[in-house]
């Protein structure tokens, strides 16, 4: 013990590293574990844990001068670890919304909470405040109203009586999907649903919220001014509503890697607050009464502190743009006081004031792709030979510019390593030519779209802002233009339909280290990253992918064409289906496919894999079967699905995934050769949002 001691009191001595950011991780490991860990005893016990590390530490080497590195990184981390763990906690419990127990079509009477508009989908979203049906809890829910039923009056603050369709938030539909029910937890959200009729209206708003108001009003402006998605994406820019994009231009945009132009974060909000410096100190200069009596950067510091703050507040105040906000102001405090702006514990400080009001946040893909990309630029830019290439220099403008270009594709790539593991585990595909995408998109939009559009906003003040939208719109033609060409080239996504939360673990944590640690100790981050390859390389596509209410299923590995059970109306299992399954092409019915048979209520196929046949029984309509016939086709039947609960007489050789089954499992993925089961409760533990802890009795 006292080697291994002295061996990490070396070890700590010679890294010589910055503490506060390994803070903010282990603040941020707590939060994970509270989503990880399944139920209370397990959050108490790594708490209680924590204790036990904290007062063994100081009770070993409270008075030994050998061991105060060691002692005040474990005490800080145990303490940061048992502070986010017990706020992810505090979180759930204070604003965690119990949903409705089952789907229900009742008259509700509510008050407007919130007005999202998104007429790219043909619609407008409403979050009412009204009571349970039957009940008098006080909740909110979230209703999909159709643009032709809007009315004039509809903002925040309305109160209207309208019937209406819930349903409790739904789970995720497979292992590995989107997890709604969680985000609807942590928004107090208990039910979804659509109008059915007309809305009454009790009582008009009074002007609706006024940055709300004001949002809306901006984005309708700027989208009267440039047509189609060209017009969606600038209204983006200005107001952060992204409700006009239409699908097609979305889809290339994430493809191309992209995205991230289209949600307001550190790219706009830095812009931004930029601009607004630059403009100020150069306009202060001009008055000498000013600027011989106060000092010019921090009266330029605060104006784009303002900025920036005004800016964060009208586009919807998201994550990743408080958290971009909150870091530009330190930037700006750093500036003034002129110490060094871009560095590991402004992210730090960043990461763990925005975890502290959202500690969910942390398992949600934007948080997660946010930070990972400044942790990227801020390590790339902070080491010792990247310094060295951007030193000042005698040199030619060009041979300046092309540095600088060199250095930009550079930070594109390191930016799209650093986030291709997140964009795989939450959405299971990747753009590969980002980084190339990024170099003409990012100079794009900052140096040319985004002024532009605040040149034209100011320009129509006076009526004269018509040639300056022109050129804004040639500029975001040129941007879709980008991501449309980008996403078409061959190989330029990457599909992957299984990445488990170990492997994607070690992966985080040796980005992690690669950034935070000093010295060549920093290449032990290649055995967690290479561990992670390892593991994602060997895990196989799921055979049989089975919704969780059984009415979806697709099976894999016959060619590169998915085959499903029956046709949706909806995208949304489609598109499920094909992501979890690794698949690009086509779907195709099995009554449509020659291996299966099928009548007009059950199906047959029989898969080869590995040494043996599997002989999968599928049900595809309600209608009454005798219980003999049943129990016979179960007898021949491996593996057996269904959306109803079917009677013990029906036995398959091995499993029997029916409607009180998935209750309890929710969706399945399935590896035959090995009998491998994953389900959606396997991930969910005994957490509020889920809610298939026993089975469907009905």
């Amino acid at each position: 013990m006292s080697s291994a001691g002295d061996a990490a009191e070396a070890i700590l001595a010679r890294a010589g590293f910055d503490r506060g950011p390994w803070l903010a991780v282990a603040f941020g490991t707590g939060i994970a574990s509270w989503f990880v860990l399944d139920q209370p005893i397990e959050w108490l016990s790594a708490l209680f844990l924590s204790l036990i590390v904290t007062l063994g530490a100081v009770a070993l080497w409270r008075l030994n001068e050998r061991r105060t590195r060691l002692l005040a990184a474990l005490i800080g981390m145990a303490v940061l670890f048992s502070l986010g763990l017990s706020v992810a906690w505090a979180r759930s419990a204070v604003i965690g919304a119990e949903a409705l127990p089952r789907p229900v079509s009742t008259t509700i009477e509510g008050r407007v909470l919130e007005r999202m508009e998104q007429p790219a989908e043909q619609r407008i979203r409403l979050v009412l405040a009204t009571r349970e049906p039957g009940g008098t809890r006080a909740i909110k829910v979230r209703l999909n109203v159709p643009l032709d039923r809007d009315l004039t009056g509809l903002h925040e603050g309305a109160r209207l009586r309208v019937r209406a369709r819930l349903m409790p938030p739904q789970s995720p539909l497979l292992p590995g999907s989107y997890d709604f029910a969680r985000v609807a937890w942590f928004q107090g959200l208990a039910a979804t649903g659509s109008i059915q009729g007309e809305i009454e209206l009790l009582e008009k708003a009074d002007g609706g919220a006024p940055l709300a108001s004001l949002q809306r009003s901006l984005s309708a402006h700027v989208r009267s001014r440039l047509d189609g998605s060209v017009g969606a994406i600038a209204a983006a820019f200005a107001s952060g509503d992204r409700g006009a994009i239409a699908a097609s231009d979305d889809e290339a945009m994430r493809d191309a890697g992209l995205t991230h132009l289209l949600s307001i974060s550190g790219l706009h909000v830095s812009a931004v607050i930029a601009a607004a410096y630059f403009l100020a100190i150069k306009l202060f200069a001009l008055w000498p009464w000013l600027a011989l009596r106060v000092r010019l950067p921090l009266v330029a510091a605060g104006t784009g502190a303002l900025a920036g703050v005004g800016y964060t507040l009208l586009t919807g105040a998201e994550v990743p743009t408080v958290r971009s906000c909150v870091g530009a102001v330190l930037v700006l405090v750093a500036l003034a006081l002129g110490r060094e702006p871009l560095s590991m514990r402004m992210v730090a400080v960043t990461a763990i004031a925005v975890l502290l009001v959202w500690p969910e946040a942390l398992a949600g893909p934007s948080f997660q792709m946010s930070f990972a990309a400044v942790v990227a630029i801020v390590a790339l830019h902070s080491a010792a030979p990247v310094r060295a290439f951007l030193a000042p220099r005698e040199e030619s403008w060009l041979a300046w510019s092309l540095r600088r270009a060199l250095m930009l594709l550079v930070t594109g790539l390191v930016i799209e390593i650093a986030l291709t593991p997140i964009v795989l585990f939450h959405f299971h595909r990747a753009g590969l030519y980002g980084a190339l995408a990024n170099v003409i998109a990012i100079p794009l939009v900052t140096f040319v779209s985004m002024p532009l559009i605040a040149l034209a906003l100011v320009l129509d003040l006076v009526e004269a802002g018509a040639p300056a939208w022109w050129l804004a719109g040639q500029s975001l033609e040129l941007l879709l233009h980008v991501a449309h060409f980008t996403a078409k080239q061959p190989g330029a996504v990457k599909l992957m339909p299984q990445m488990s939360g170990l492997a994607f673990a070690l992966f985080v944590g040796g980005g992690l280290w690669l950034a935070l640690w000093r010295g060549r100790a920093r290449l032990l981050s290649l055995l967690p990253t290479f561990a992670a390859i390892g593991l994602l390389m060997a895990t196989p596509i799921p055979d049989l992918l089975i919704s969780g209410d059984g009415r979806h299923v697709g099976i894999t590995g016959e060619g590169d064409q998915l085959l499903i059970l029956r046709e949706s109306r909806s995208d949304f299992a489609r598109e499920n289906l094909l992501e979890l399954a690794g698949v690009a092409g086509r779907t195709v019915s099995l009554d449509q496919w020659p291996g299966a048979q099928c009548s007009r209520d059950f199906c047959v196929v029989t898969l080869r894999r590995g040494r043996r046949e599997w002989h999968i029984l599928m049900s595809r309509s309600r209608e009454v079967v005798t219980e003999r016939a049943l129990a016979a086709a179960c007898e021949r039947a491996d593996v057996v699905v269904s959306d109803r609960r079917l009677p013990a007489s029906c036995r398959p050789r091995w499993l029997k995934a029916d409607r009180r089954l998935l209750g309890e499992t929710g969706g399945l993925a399935i590896i035959l050769d090995g009998k491998q089961v994953t389900s959606v409760a396997d991930s969910q533990g005994g957490h509020g949002w889920w809610r298939g802890s026993a089975p469907d009795r009905r």
